[in-house]
């Protein structure tokens, strides 16, 4: 995990590493069933077994601590993504694929928790964030480059980018609004759902910029 956004630093030896991943576990658990009411130092210490003392030796507040629980999921889905890009086949269909599908596993393994961290971030924490997915959306667009020829839009550089976007857009909102407003879908059945119509756009001839007719 990297330096986070509210200026954690995480220890380097192992001992402390897996001392640090009790208190996450255990804050990531605590988000998930109690929610930000419920979100405090003394519930996150009872949950790892640990003092009061030794959480607050290690994070000023649950501030801190929540940035923590944020950018570890967050580095988890950069590498998710990074990891499926690496692994998919050489065509469009399989590297869209794989992109929805690991959007779809981080956010669906966590979906308790991510509106929750939605609701709570401060500014800081909001450019993690937006900094985790545009790193996401280049992952996909590199991946993606060796098949721009199955590309039919006239950009097909810029429309890769913008199904990244819109996909990951998507991906976010449904995290933050399936509990009140579910869609009655599973995230793997969302994902390909996803996946086949990001595919329809990409393969199909566009028109240009919206206007463009109406300017002929």
């Amino acid at each position: 995990m990297s330096q986070t956004s509210e200026g954690f630093r995480p220890p380097q030896q192992a001992r402390s590493r897996e001392s640090l991943e009790r208190v996450l576990t255990a804050a990531e658990q605590v988000l998930a069933e109690d929610g930000l009411p419920g979100f405090t130092i003394g519930a996150v210490a009872a949950r790892a077994g640990l003092s009061v003392g030794a959480i607050y030796r290690r994070f000023d507040g649950k501030e801190q601590l929540l940035g923590a629980v944020k950018d570890q999921l967050l580095g988890q889905l950069e590498e998710g993504v990074r990891a499926s890009l690496e692994s998919a086949g050489p065509g469009l269909g399989q590297i869209v694929g794989a992109f929805v599908s690991a959007l779809a596993d981080t956010f669906g393994s966590h979906d308790r928790v991510f509106p929750e961290l939605l609701d709570a971030q401060r500014s800081s924490g909001r450019d993690r964030g937006l900094a985790a997915l545009a790193a996401v959306q280049d992952t996909l667009t590199e991946a993606a480059q060796p098949a721009l020829t199955e590309v039919r839009r006239p950009d097909a550089a810029q429309a890769v980018a913008a199904t990244a976007r819109t996909i990951i857009g998507a991906c976010v909102h449904r995290a933050a609004t399936c509990r009140f407003w579910p869609d009655g879908r599973s995230w793997p059945e969302w994902a390909a759902e996803s996946a086949e119509m990001a595919l329809a756009y990409l393969t199909s001839a566009g028109a240009g910029p919206v206007g463009a007719a109406a300017r002929m």
